[in-house]
């Protein structure tokens, strides 16, 4: 076969889903260069996953782009098969579940990312991945032809069967599939059957669990699980005769009543890669980690790790990134990955144990029914409770995402979300004090003098990172201009006057 070289770009992201379209676009919104390289001809007409949650919502709208995704909104979200309702509404935030096909997401996200200019190339499969002190070479299949790319840093987004983390050699430990699920989605439906009266359906019956959303208007999905039916996925996609069978089994539920348009089986995988960097090759959303597909965790989880990487990554390449900037991206991300898989297995236990989990079951949503508990799962659920290690600081905001709240700034409405809009940091000061220390920072961080609209936002001052979680906080009574400058410093690295380097791409990364 014969091979060709590509120029050299800054960042490769390998995998064209939800996560590598978010990460692509915010490098581009960094001004870095960016090759997404996508081993499919084409995008996906199916998808596996179907929800959007809180955070996700949010992250978006923190880039101006939310009011592109338009699906069936739900103010709560179902845990563990209609046990008890997660109430998002208890929360800090102005969004709640949505149900929204994964290939439409997937649709929004590449025209937002070919708006940015980012390059996608699809029927490019990632073969071999090298790397030294200063370059990352992608060996890369492409119409029968073996071609070499060569970037500063590469970012698998490549799924939970990753060729980037099989080729790095990075680690994936953690639980195989021990139960089956098949899903097919209909179009055509009958729904005399009393269960399409109330949708989405979450019904965990003696034999089995079913579950049906709405999709679109013509179309539904169902998935059915047969308590104590091994996983079958080396025999392949399941027919439908095999198809009609589980799902009487399981639920009494006749598929007859529509014409299949997709049929599919997953499992309940919780695996988690050893690290997230290795030298210049990171890895994001289910190469990073993979776990039972339910209620858009996994998705929620990939796109706040493409929100968290990218202006680490962007402040590497631009060299103003203080030392061991990038290397937050594991440390913060990999512990959330894994409270998000201890959820998703606890849930797994809740839906699919037999009649020995009952009594567990019927105590747990006796707790969830009291509001704080209510709360505390939402927010974890929702990925709204997130809290970094930001460094000193005792304000009960540092660390977490900033929420939304109503501003004018100069006569003009805005709010906190807009404020992120470039995806660079912003110092946002409500009340006077001593702020100024930031002034050598603003060619990387926005200073904004605003007057909250709603309540008392309880700051007088923050300092949030382009992800929106913030940095840095302080009230009038307590101004902290050094914890200000100390965290500007950890954050966005020396004030202008200090620096000595432009770009990070000629310093050596350790391997």
């Amino acid at each position: 076969m014969a091979t060709n070289s590509r120029s050299h770009t800054d960042v490769i992201v390998a995998g064209a889903g939800p996560v590598g379209l978010t990460l692509a676009a915010e490098l581009r919104l960094a001004g870095i260069d960016v090759l997404v390289v996508e081993r499919a001809l084409e995008p996906s007409r199916h998808s596996r996953a179907f929800g959007l949650l809180p955070r996700t919502m949010e992250v978006w709208e923190q880039r101006g782009v939310a009011d592109r995704f338009t699906g069936l909104r739900l103010p709560h979200a179902d845990l563990a098969a209609d046990m008890v309702d997660l109430d998002f509404t208890r929360l800090d935030t102005r969004h709640g579940q949505m149900l929204l096909a994964q290939a439409t997401t997937e649709r929004v996200l590449a025209q937002w990312a070919d708006e940015l200019g980012v390059k996608l190339v699809r029927g490019h499969e990632v073969v071999g991945v090298e790397q030294d002190a200063g370059t990352v070479t992608v060996d890369v299949l492409t119409a029968g032809e073996r071609r070499r790319i060569h970037a500063d840093y590469l970012v698998g987004c490549d799924g939970a069967r990753s060729a980037v983390r099989t080729c790095a050699g990075i680690d994936f430990p953690g639980e195989y599939t021990r139960a089956e699920f098949v899903l097919v989605d209909l179009v055509e439906v009958d729904r005399s059957d009393p269960r399409f009266g109330r949708l989405p359906l979450f019904e965990r019956g003696p034999n089995g669990l079913l579950v049906i959303l709405p999709i679109s208007a013509d179309t539904v999905r169902v998935v059915a699980h047969e308590y104590g039916a091994p996983y079958r996925g080396g025999r392949g996609t399941p027919t439908w005769e095999e198809a009609k069978q589980v799902f009487v089994r399981a639920a009494g539920f006749d598929l007859a009543a529509g014409r299949p348009v997709w049929i599919s089986r997953f499992g309940n995988t919780a695996r988690q890669a050893t690290a997230y960097r290795l030298g210049r090759i990171l890895l994001a959303g289910d190469a990073a980690h993979t776990l039972l597909p339910a209620g858009g965790q996994g998705l929620n989880l990939g796109v706040q790790d493409a929100v968290n990487l990218g202006w680490k990554l962007a402040a590497e390449l631009g060299g103003w990134a203080p030392p061991g900037l990038l290397d937050t991206y594991h440390s913060e991300r990999h512990p959330v990955a894994g409270q998000v898989l201890r959820n998703a297995k606890a849930q797994f236990a809740l839906m699919l144990g037999g009649p020995e989990i009952d009594a567990l079951r019927e105590l747990l949503g006796e707790l969830l029914a009291f509001e704080h508990v209510n709360r505390f799962l939402a927010g974890q659920v929702g990925g709204t409770a997130i809290r970094y290690d930001v460094g000193e600081g005792d304000h009960p905001l540092t660390g977490c995402r900033l929420p939304y709240r109503p501003l004018t700034v100069e006569g003009e409405r805005t709010d906190t979300m807009r404020l992120l809009h470039r995806a660079r940091g912003v110092l946002l000061a409500l009340a006077p004090g001593p702020w100024a220390v930031a002034d050598d920072w603003t060619d990387r961080i926005d200073i904004v003098r605003a007057h909250a609209l709603d309540t008392d936002a309880g700051y007088a001052c923050a300092l949030i990172r382009p992800d929106g979680h913030v940095a840095w906080a302080a009230t009038a009574e307590k101004p902290d201009a050094s914890g200000l400058d100390a965290a500007l410093r950890r954050w966005f690295g020396a004030p202008r006057g200090e620096r000595t380097t432009d770009r990070m791409s000629e310093r050596p990364v350790e391997l």
